[in-house]
C-alpha cells in the first residue's frame, strides 16, 4: 500500500524538526554558555572597583549598569552587557522600566568602531543584535555593535521610503522580520524590549523566541528589526545574521 504524499510530507518535516532540534541541543552542550558572565563577574567588574583597571572589559560604568568588550570574533564588533546577572531577551528584568535600556546604550556606544578602526566610521555602516534564546551561545544578554551586512544595506535603503513608526513584515537575508522606525529621540525615551513586548501581538509571552536589531537609514531615522523563530524554515531568530564582522562595508 502506498503512502499518501501529504503523510510523506509530514514524516519529513518531523523529522527535520527532530534533527535541527538535536543539532542545536548538542550545540548548546558543547558552549560554555556562562563565558561572558565569568569574565563580568570576575575579572571586569572586580578590577573596576578593586584597581579602577576594566580590563578584558573596554569600559565598566557601575552607575549606567553595563559593561563594553571587544568581541574575539571581528576586527571591529563589540559587545554591551549589564553588570547584573541577566540571561537574555528573554529575561523578565527587561520588562522593568527601572533597567537600564541596554539597546539606547549600545547605540551610544557605537563611537567604539570608530575608535578602534582609526577613522570614521559611518552610522550607515553600523548595527546592532541580540540573540534570540535558541539563537545565541551564551546566557548572558550580549548586545552585538559591529558593521551591517552590505546586502542589508541596500535591502534597507530601497525599503527606506515605505517604512514607518508601524510594525511591517519584510524579507531581509531571506528571512521574514518585522521592521518599523524610530527617531533617535524615541530610542532614547523607551526600551525597545519593551516596545517589541507592547507593540508586537504575543511578544510578552514568547520573547525568548525573539532576536532584535537595529540600524540606521538613510533619512535620519532608525530601522528596528525584529525576527521570530521558525523551526519550520531552520531560523532560529539570530539577529545577528543581518551583521558582517568582517566589516567589508567600509571597504
Amino acid at each position: 500500500m502506498s503512502v499518501p504524499a501529504s503523510v510523506l510530507k509530514i514524516v519529513t518535516i518531523v523529522i527535520a524538526f527532530l534533527v535541527i532540534a538535536l543539532a542545536f541541543a548538542a550545540w548548546r552542550f558543547h558552549h560554555n554558555g556562562n563565558a561572558l558572565w565569568q569574565i563580568i563577574s570576575q575579572q571586569c567588574v572586580p578590577g573596576q572597583l578593586q584597581k579602577n583597571d576594566p580590563s578584558p572589559c573596554q569600559r565598566v560604568d557601575i552607575k549606567a549598569g553595563y559593561v563594553t568588550l571587544k568581541d574575539r570574533n571581528g576586527s571591529l564588533q563589540y559587545l554591551l552587557m549589564p553588570v547584573a546577572r541577566i540571561s537574555g531577551i528573554e529575561s523578565p528584568a527587561l520588562r522593568d522600566p527601572a533597567t537600564p535600556d541596554f539597546f539606547a546604550l549600545a547605540w551610544q556606544q557605537r563611537h567604539l568602531l570608530t575608535m578602534r578602526h582609526g577613522s570614521a566610521v559611518p552610522d550607515s555602516a553600523i548595527s546592532l543584535a541580540i540573540n534570540s534564546e535558541y539563537g545565541r551561545t551564551q546566557n548572558q544578554l550580549h548586545i552585538h555593535i559591529s558593521c551591517l551586512d552590505p546586502e542589508v544595506r541596500q535591502q534597507l535603503d530601497r525599503l527606506t521610503p515605505q517604512l514607518n513608526s508601524q510594525w511591517q513584515p519584510e524579507t531581509l537575508h531571506q528571512h521574514r522580520w518585522l521592521v518599523r522606525t524610530l527617531t533617535p529621540a524615541e530610542l532614547a525615551q523607551q526600551s525597545s524590549f519593551i516596545r517589541l513586548m507592547q507593540e508586537v501581538p504575543q511578544a510578552q509571552q514568547e520573547m525568548g523566541k525573539y532576536g532584535l536589531a537595529l540600524a540606521s537609514l538613510s533619512d535620519g531615522r532608525l530601522a528596528l528589526m525584529a525576527i521570530k523563530r521558525d523551526w519550520l524554515k531552520m531560523n532560529r531568530a539570530s539577529a545577528e545574521e543581518l551583521q558582517e564582522h568582517r566589516c567589508t562595508i567600509l571597504h
